[in-house]
């Protein structure tokens, strides 16, 4: 058997252990060898990733009491509209954070929703469209319109069946709105089309949507295909770069915007890979959570971080404090206030210097579970609480008092050109004053230019950060670059003097 046929094989294995869904969905026809979508690596992102599969089995529909069609149906219905030459296209669609909801809700809550979202999609199409049920949350449709069917016409109909399909469903006594992400594909983008290859196409581009999302719809491209093979090749060396010590920590100074003495740095991953270089963090950090190793990703970065604080302390350079980035997977870690107290104890340091960076939108999403009793348990042990990326998010000023949050980090998309735009100005004043009037203090990430640090200084912001001040660095870097503002500090001190 060759190599390739092997990973199929094993992949398939895989996919059937984990229940993940991309079985379902791509069919029998997607472990063909020299399958033009890559199959191999498109199956390990999709079953390493959200997994459609739900937790809890839903025999009903695995019965066949589902009112749609089967997947086989979609794929022949494709098949007729292209030997006609008649306009189609495939449509895959997926309930976003249908783990989540499965774990807030029971067994006859998740069948309501799904049986609610199966008669939906019937409604939608408008007899447009052959629908399927496929596996778990997920749902696939062959478009058949009666008139042309091009790029535009196919997303107006996709964005038709995500409006009927995100409309309130009443699950007992409670309202959930639900979101999907859906993924198209036309047969102009694929060299070769036939119903099979559509269908994995679209499937292509949902986890693209997914990955942009939630409530993302997104076309195949060729280029889309690439970069989820990629991803799925990077998932597979995930845990060998972990071992190899590839995945290390970089740091980005943050000054005071009132003096420009150094305020602390923040730690972000970086993964030297020993062919590919340097991999930008956009494509193997979705690659670390489709291979669910962000906590081990966390734990990396929050040693790195801790012996930095040590290593600057035993060559004479004080550095406040240091932050790091933690991901929704680690603060839903029931362990994770031990794992911070059990570390910091080992590197004898005190709670005050690490700083929690957490993004607003996992604020904005969690209001009562163990996102906030953790975030509550590190403000009481010590810990300095960040809120990343403000303003991306929709935090309300409750939750940001009640998480007992220090300061928030006013996202890049304010900063960028704020010289020039007035509109800007106001709206991170408006920040400023909030943050002010609730004792918080503030840092503006992305200062690029001294332009925007100067209006940023001018506003009353506490703090910044951004390549205008300097680029992540590794830890070696990060002592000659101290050393060397202490020496200009210095040396502007006695020219005062």
């Amino acid at each position: 058997m060759s190599l390739a046929a092997r990973m199929n094989m094993q992949m398939l294995r895989s996919c059937r252990r984990t229940g993940a869904g991309p079985l379902a969905i791509l069919g029998p026809g997607a472990f063909a060898l020299g399958g033009s979508l890559g199959v191999a690596a498109l199956l390990l992102a999709w079953a390493a990733a959200k997994a459609i599969a739900p937790r809890v089995a839903l025999p009903d529909f695995a019965a066949g009491r589902t009112k749609l069609a089967l997947r086989t149906d979609v794929v022949a219905a494709l098949d007729v509209a292209l030997r006609r030459g008649a306009p189609t296209a495939a449509l895959v669609i997926e309930i976003d954070r249908f783990r989540q909801i499965e774990a807030e809700h029971d067994r006859a809550a998740i069948e309501t929703l799904l049986r609610v979202t199966e008669d939906r999609l019937g409604q939608a199409l408008l007899g447009a469209g052959t629908p399927a049920r496929l596996e778990g949350p997920a749902f696939a449709v062959a478009l058949e319109p009666a008139g042309d069917l091009d790029l535009e016409a196919a997303l107006q109909m996709a964005g038709r069946v995500q409006r009927t399909l995100s409309e309130p469903v009443a699950l007992g006594d409670a309202n959930l709105q639900p979101t999907l992400s859906l993924g198209l594909a036309l047969p102009r983008r694929l060299p070769s089309p036939t119903g099979e290859a559509l269908l994995r196409a679209a499937t292509v581009a949902l986890i693209e949507a997914q990955r942009s999302g939630p409530a993302a719809i997104r076309s195949y491209s060729e280029a889309m295909r690439a970069r989820v093979e990629t991803r799925g090749a990077l998932v597979q060396e995930v845990a060998h770069a972990f071992e190899r010590g590839e995945i290390r920590g970089h740091f980005q100074p943050q000054l005071s915007a009132r003096d420009g003495t150094l305020t602390g740095f923040e730690t972000l991953a970086r993964w030297q890979h020993p062919i590919r270089g340097l991999i930008p963090p956009a494509e193997f950090l979705p690659a670390i959570e489709q291979a669910g190793q962000m906590i081990r990703l966390g734990e990396v970065m929050l040693r790195e971080a801790l012996t930095a604080l040590r290593d600057w302390e035993s060559q004479g350079l004080h550095v406040p404090r240091v932050g790091v980035n933690f991901s929704s997977a680690e603060l839903c870690d029931p362990r994770l206030l031990d794992r911070i107290g059990w570390e910091l104890d080992r590197f004898d340091l005190t709670p005050d210097r690490l700083v929690v960076e957490v993004l607003e939108t996992v604020v904005a999403s969690r209001s009562d579970d163990m996102v906030v009793r953790n975030l509550a348990g590190l403000a009481r042990l010590g810990c300095c609480l960040d809120l990343d990326d403000f303003g991306t998010g929709h935090a309300s000023i409750t939750s940001i008092r009640r998480l007992s949050i220090e300061r928030i980090k006013i996202d890049r998309s304010f900063v960028t050109r704020i010289d020039e735009d007035p509109e800007q100005q106001r709206m991170v004043a408006a920040i400023l004053t909030m943050a002010d009037r609730l004792g918080i203090d503030t840092l503006a990430e992305g200062v690029e230019t001294p332009e925007e640090r100067a209006m940023l200084e001018q506003l009353g912001c506490g703090h910044l950060q951004g390549f205008g001040i300097a680029r992540p660095m590794p830890f070696v870097e990060t002592i000659g670059w101290i050393a060397s503002r202490g020496a200009a500090e210095a040396q502007v001190l006695r020219r005062v003097g």
